[in-house]
């Protein structure tokens, strides 16, 4: 990898301030409302009323709800009445999370616990499910603040997400432990597992009474945006010895791994140490059998190639700077 430039550093400060502010701004509201709906529930059970707490406490979706937020404002809505709707697609999207982690393993992301981790897998199968109740009971409320066709929408694209996402999982199950996975079966992948990014830049277009053209082009963004996000991660957990081992372990491996593996100067060495346990002496050796095969720089390119169809599917929208600087603020090296 390059060295960045002092002047590259200062800009990616400057622009990851901006994102966090606007974040802030735009999503805060309705996530705080959201955690008022799970806090103020009534739960007996001791042990799903301190997941519930635990989880709320971590899950700082801002992202979702300011990316409703500002799709609605672009073609021309109010903001103010996506917040319902925001927060109940916040809790939709935790309930998911949650049981994403079940299914992964996943006893710890960034530094803490998860569900799953720290209750077990009935308490976070249970809370998962609570989650997604609690979620549509109150984008059911929200539907009423709505005409009746636009709410009949929206939620065709929130079942649309569900299945797709559902799907993925589905489909991702014959990657796990798999040093054989076609690459472009992976990418396909990717893109199904960002329709939830593309249901909020869809749902807040419908909301703020978009036009066809509108929908469809936000929608293309959300798609584009969601994809980059998860490249985005793949790149950055084939250099982490404790996300590597767990997704050798539990889940499909990070693209620039499957890609080395397809690489006639890297594949037998890498199959090598993959098919061992992974030490952390290890990760100096995956790191340069990574860079040797070029995988970087051909992810990149793809990275790049999604940027500019996002960015072209935005270009007739008006005042769509801050959906720029979202675009830019992921595709950051």
């Amino acid at each position: 990898m390059k060295n960045k430039s002092p002047l590259r550093d200062e800009n990616e400060k400057i622009i990851e301030e901006e994102v966090q502010r606007l974040m802030e701004e735009r999503g805060r509201k309705a996530l705080e409302l959201a955690k008022k709906f799970i806090f103020e529930e009534n739960i007996q059970s001791k042990e799903i009323r301190e997941a519930s707490r635990c989880f709320m406490e971590y899950w700082n979706d801002l992202a979702r709800p300011s990316l409703i937020s500002l799709c609605c404002e672009v073609v021309g809505g109010d903001p103010e009445i996506t917040v319902p709707f925001g927060a109940a697609i916040t809790i939709i999207c935790g309930a998911t999370d949650i049981h994403d982690d079940i299914i992964d393993k996943s006893i710890r992301k960034l530094s803490h616990l998860t569900i799953f981790g720290k209750f077990g897998r009935n308490v976070a199968l249970l809370l998962g499910d609570y989650l997604l109740f609690k979620g549509f009971s109150i984008l059911h409320r929200a539907y009423r603040t709505i005409h009746v066709k636009k709410a009949e929408r929206v939620q065709s694209v929130l079942e649309k997400m569900l299945y797709e996402m559902g799907d993925g999982e589905a489909l991702e199950l014959k990657f796990q432990g798999n040093l054989d996975v076609d690459p472009q079966e992976y990418l396909s992948l990717a893109k199904m597992k960002a329709a939830d990014i593309e249901a909020c830049t869809r749902i807040g277009a419908i909301l703020g009474n978009g036009s066809e053209e509108e929908i469809e082009a936000l929608g293309r963004y959300g798609r584009m945006l969601g994809t980059i996000f998860i490249l985005r991660d793949d790149l950055a957990d084939s250099f982490d010895y404790e996300e590597l081992s767990h997704r050798i372990k539990y889940e499909a491996l990070p693209l620039p791994l499957i890609l080395s593996l397809k690489n006639s100067e890297t594949k037998d060495e890498m199959r090598t140490i993959l098919k061992g346990k992974l030490r952390k002496k290890d990760m100096e050796i995956v790191s340069k059998l990574v860079h040797k095969s070029g995988v970087v720089k051909n992810i990149n390119e793809i990275i790049n190639e999604l940027y500019s169809n996002a960015a072209s599917s935005i270009r007739t929208i008006n005042k769509n700077w801050e959906l720029k600087l979202l675009l830019d603020a992921v595709t950051l090296l």
